[in-house]
C-alpha cells in the first residue's frame, strides 16, 4: 500500500526530532516526572484523605490539641536537624559515588542527630505540655500527646537521612514505593484507631508508626549505595558541623517563627482559632506534591552541579520563574474554587473563604521559600544568620503592628508578609554568590 506525503512528512519530522540529543534528555525527564509525580499525587492524595479523616473525626478542641502537638513534632525535628541533613547532602554531593565515603558521611550525620534530638526533646516537650495546659488539656492528656509524639519524632529524624543516598543516585522509583506504602499504612492505621478512639494522641501515634516500617526500608535501600559499617568521621563531622553552626541558629529562630501563624494564634486566639488555622493548613497540602517533586529531582541534581558551572545561575533563575507561575495558578484556582475547596472541610470551616485563599497563597509562597533555602543550602551556601534573624524580626514586629494578629485573616497576612521578606533575602543571596562564582571562574 502506497504511503501518503502526509505520512511520509509525518514520519520524517519525527525522525528529524528524535535524532537531537536534547530530545532524549527531555523524554527522561518526562519519565522522571511522571513516575515522581504520579507517585506523589498517591502519597499527597493519602496524606490528605489522613488530614480530612483527622479532621471529621476528631471534636474541634481535640483537633486543636492536634494541631498543636503536631506542629510542635515539625518544630522538634527542625530544632533536632539544626542543618545536618543540609550537611550531609553537601558533604554527600561530593562523594556521593563512593559507598564507603558515602557510609561515613551518614554515620556521621546520624550520630550527631541522636544527640541533638536528645536536646530537642528536653526544650520541647515542656513548651508542648504549657500550650495544651493553657487551652484546658488535662495533665494526662498532655502526657500522652508528648508520648505519642516520640516514635513520630525519632522516626522523622532517621528518615531524612536515610533519604539521602538514593535522591542522590536518583532511585526514583523504589523511594516513592516506600513513601507511598507508609501513607496507606497511615490511612489504615488512623481508619481502624480513630473511629473507636477519636482523641488527638491516638491520632498522633496512628500516623508516627508507619513511619518506623517506611525506614526499615530506606536503610535497605540506602545500603545499596553506602556502607552503613563505618564509623563517624571526624573530619566529615567537622564539615558538618561547620555548616550546622551557620544554619543553626536560623533553625533556633524557625522554632519560634516558622509556624509564627500557630504560636500567635495559640497564644493570643481561641482554641476555635488554632483548629481553623489547621484545618486550612490541610487543605495547602496539595502543594507538597510540586514541593515532594522539586525536592527529588530538582535539589539533588542542582546541588550536583559545579560550582563554575556557566549554567547554573541560567538554572537557578529558570526554577524561580516556573515557582512563580506555579503559585499564581495555585492562588487563583483556589479563589475559583473556594466554595467547594471549604465544602471538603465540613460545615464548622465553611466562612472562611478569605482566609483559605490568603493560606494557600501562604502555602505557595511557602514553597517557594523552601525551595531557595534548598538550593542554597545544598550547596553549602549559608546566609549570614546576624542578617537573616534580624531582618526577619523586624517584619514579625512590623506585621504585629500593622495587623490584627488575635483574628486568623491578621495572622496569615502576617505570614505572608514574613515569607516574602525571607525569600527576597534567600535569592538575592543565591544569586549574589553564583555571580561571584562565576567571576572568580572566568578569572582563573
Amino acid at each position: 500500500m502506497p504511503v501518503s506525503n502526509k505520512t511520509y512528512f509525518t514520519r520524517g519530522f519525527f525522525q528529524r526530532i528524535t535524532a537531537y540529543p536534547e530530545f532524549a534528555k527531555l523524554m527522561a525527564w518526562g519519565k522522571l516526572a511522571s513516575i515522581t509525580g504520579s507517585a506523589q499525587l498517591v502519597v499527597q492524595a493519602v496524606s490528605f484523605a489522613c488530614g480530612i479523616l483527622v479532621i471529621r473525626l476528631l471534636p474541634t478542641k481535640e483537633y486543636a490539641l492536634y494541631t498543636l502537638a503536631n506542629t510542635m513534632l515539625g518544630t522538634m525535628v527542625v530544632l533536632a536537624d539544626g542543618g545536618i541533613t543540609n550537611g550531609v547532602m553537601s558533604q554527600g554531593a561530593r562523594v556521593w559515588q563512593d559507598r564507603i565515603q558515602m557510609g561515613a558521611v551518614l554515620a556521621t550525620g546520624l550520630d550527631l542527630r541522636r544527640k541533638f534530638a536528645v536536646g530537642s526533646l528536653l526544650i520541647a516537650a515542656p513548651a508542648l505540655v504549657y500550650l495544651l495546659r493553657h487551652h484546658d488539656a488535662s495533665w494526662t492528656m498532655s502526657f500522652l500527646l508528648v508520648a505519642a509524639l516520640i516514635p513520630a519524632f525519632l522516626a522523622s529524624l532517621s528518615g531524612n537521612l536515610l533519604e539521602v543516598a538514593p535522591r542522590l543516585h536518583q532511585d526514583i522509583v523504589p523511594l516513592q514505593k516506600i513513601q507511598v506504602g507508609g501513607n496507606i499504612g497511615r490511612l489504615a492505621m488512623l481508619c481502624v484507631t480513630l473511629f473507636a478512639f477519636p482523641w488527638a494522641f491516638v491520632a498522633i501515634l496512628a500516623a508516627g508508626l508507619p513511619q518506623i516500617w517506611s525506614n526499615q526500608w530506606l536503610r535497605k535501600l540506602s545500603l545499596v549505595h553506602a556502607d552503613w559499617h563505618q564509623a563517624p568521621d571526624p573530619v566529615v563531622r567537622r564539615e558538618i558541623l561547620s555548616i550546622v553552626k551557620r544554619l543553626l541558629p536560623d533553625a533556633i529562630y524557625y522554632c519560634l517563627s516558622g509556624q509564627i501563624t500557630i504560636w500567635l494564634i495559640s497564644l493570643a486566639g481561641s482554641t476555635a482559632a488554632v483548629a481553623q488555622i489547621g484545618a486550612l493548613g490541610r487543605l495547602a497540602m496539595g502543594i507538597g506534591v510540586f514541593g515532594a517533586l522539586f525536592g527529588t529531582l530538582i535539589t539533588p541534581r542542582f546541588a550536583r552541579l559545579p560550582s563554575n558551572s556557566p549554567v547554573l545561575l541560567k538554572r537557578y533563575l529558570q526554577l524561580q520563574a516556573g515557582l512563580v507561575i506555579f503559585s499564581l495558578g495555585i492562588v487563583g484556582g483556589s479563589w475559583l474554587f473556594a466554595n467547594q475547596l471549604l465544602w471538603v472541610l465540613g460545615k464548622n470551616y465553611a466562612a472562611l473563604k478569605t482566609e483559605m485563599v490568603l493560606n494557600m497563597g501562604a502555602g505557595a509562597l511557602s514553597l517557594m521559600q523552601g525551595a531557595a533555602f534548598s538550593l542554597c543550602t545544598f550547596r553549602g551556601w549559608v546566609i549570614n544568620p546576624l542578617i537573616f534573624i534580624p531582618v526577619s524580626i523586624l517584619s514579625i514586629a512590623a506585621g504585629v503592628a500593622l495587623f490584627d494578629v488575635s483574628t486568623l485573616k491578621g495572622i496569615i497576612v502576617l505570614n505572608i508578609l514574613v515569607i516574602c521578606v525571607q525569600l527576597t533575602m534567600l535569592i538575592t543571596y543565591s544569586i549574589l554568590k553564583m555571580q561571584r562564582a562565576k567571576r572568580e571562574a572566568q578569572t582563573a
